[in-house]
């Protein structure tokens, strides 16, 4: 017969995993001392403050100052009001994720943003391309200005001799532009969150193809062979896949024995598991599998066209509403996106690993699809009649070739694998 309190005990760690809040499952005793303070739920309070916040913001104790202001900077400030009100609500009530560090909040704060994302995005399909571009200068005033087209492949010389000054000066400025550091960074960042160099590859090559196949769409995607095969494939991507993957080798050999700040000897120790915060709890390995048979390979080839068309439409969304590459609006979108992906890839690839016969995704996967479908509606939309070029046709053979090849492919594997369970079976 079990004592009152370890009853007690456990009815209240079943209703926290019901409810969704696993972290609060473990009992205060074994926080830190130092942190167990920011594991303790303090709606309430927090509510309190917002109010007090919302009374000073809005003006409601004093009407006369809010009247005084015009229309435009009253509705801005509404819009912002509303989106603090609804993040606070999913810092404090939304479901908690597969993740636990830094702390589950953050996640939960993650979640509200890519909401915000995916219904903002949602209002901006339903506007006038023109409307659109306008809309854009209410996040940041330097948008709504149509942006000079740059071409990369109009001289593919290696060797310029007649240019006294600089006879590699294609080279030098290719070497010396923003892109060089997007890819390595951003490929280290991949590497991180798929942990499968065969399928970073795939999507590496796979990305440089679908920049050939739009190049008469983008001028951006207009690269000579040497920019796209040597320093995109073999240097750039190369170079942020290896360090990602040395990144994933480095936390999958480490010995996760996590002991609280106030444990910690000396200041140096206190500081190393204060960053330590920041690093994952513990480190799963992801296993893709996308040889274990036909649905398994559907599914992973499906992650890595979602992957492919995100990247498409960041190009595409600043062709289209007339963002530069180094505004914050577009560094915003690409950092809310990394954030996303992580639980993302996480929840899909349990989702593959879980043996249930009915099942469904994670919050997050459903997120990261809603908007990448959104996104993608924008491009279309607004993208009409701003491309006058047309596909070539040896091009749209060569992908319908791919297509039906695939679809084969897939076709006589399944049928194999259904003539072996029939011999098996007999």
């Amino acid at each position: 017969m079990e004592p009152n309190g370890d009853r007690r005990v456990r009815r209240r760690d079943h209703l926290a995993q019901k409810n969704g809040d696993a972290y609060l499952s473990c009992s205060v005793d074994e926080l830190d001392p130092w942190t167990a303070w920011a594991y303790k739920p303090r709606t309430v309070s927090l509510l309190f403050i917002g109010a007090c916040f919302l009374i000073w913001a809005s003006g409601a104790l004093d009407p006369e100052i809010s009247e005084s202001g015009d229309l435009v900077t009253s509705v801005k400030r509404g819009l912002w009001a509303m989106i603090a009100v609804f993040l606070a609500y999913c810092l404090l009530q939304a479901p908690s994720t597969v993740l636990i560090r830094p702390h589950p909040a953050i996640w939960r704060l993650v979640h509200g943003m890519a909401v915000v994302y995916l219904v903002a995005l949602t209002f901006l399909l339903f506007q006038k391309r023109d409307d659109a571009r306008q809309f854009m200068k209410f996040l940041h005033p330097d948008l709504g200005v149509e942006l000079p087209e740059r071409s990369y492949g109009a001289d593919c010389r290696i060797y310029i001799p007649e240019n006294p000054s600089s006879r590699f000066k294609n080279v030098y400025e290719t070497l010396f532009d923003e892109f060089v550091l997007a890819h390595i960074f951003g490929w280290w960042g991949k590497a991180i969150l798929i942990r499968n160099q065969p399928l970073l590859w795939v999507l590496s090559i796979g990305f440089e193809l679908m920049e050939f196949t739009f190049r008469h769409m983008l001028p951006n995607f207009n690269e000579c062979w040497w920019d796209s095969i040597i320093l995109d494939i073999l240097m750039c991507n190369w170079f942020g896949i290896w360090a990602g993957m040395h990144t994933v080798r480095y936390f999958d050999g480490r010995t996760y024995e996590w002991v609280g700040i106030s444990r910690q000897p000396n200041i140096i120790g206190k500081v190393k598991r204060t960053l330590g915060q920041f690093t994952p709890a513990h480190w799963d390995k992801d296993e893709w599998y996308p040889l274990l048979g036909p649905w398994r390979f559907i599914q992973v080839l499906s992650l890595c066209i979602v992957f492919l068309t995100v990247e498409l439409n960041t190009f595409f969304l600043k062709f289209c509403l007339w963002i530069p590459p180094r505004n914050p609006v577009i560094v915003y979108r690409l950092i809310l996106w990394w954030l996303i992906a992580i639980p993302t890839i996480r929840e899909y690839n349990s989702y593959l690993q879980d043996r249930k016969p009915v099942k469904k995704v994670g919050a997050f996967c459903w997120l990261s699809l809603a908007i990448c479908i959104v996104e993608l509606l924008i491009c279309i939309k607004f993208g009409h009649g701003l491309y006058p070029k047309p596909m070539p046709k040896w091009l749209v053979i060569f992908w319908l070739s791919i297509g039906a090849a695939l679809v084969l492919f897939i076709l006589i594997w399944s049928w194999k694998l259904q003539q072996s369970y029939s011999k098996k079976r007999r």
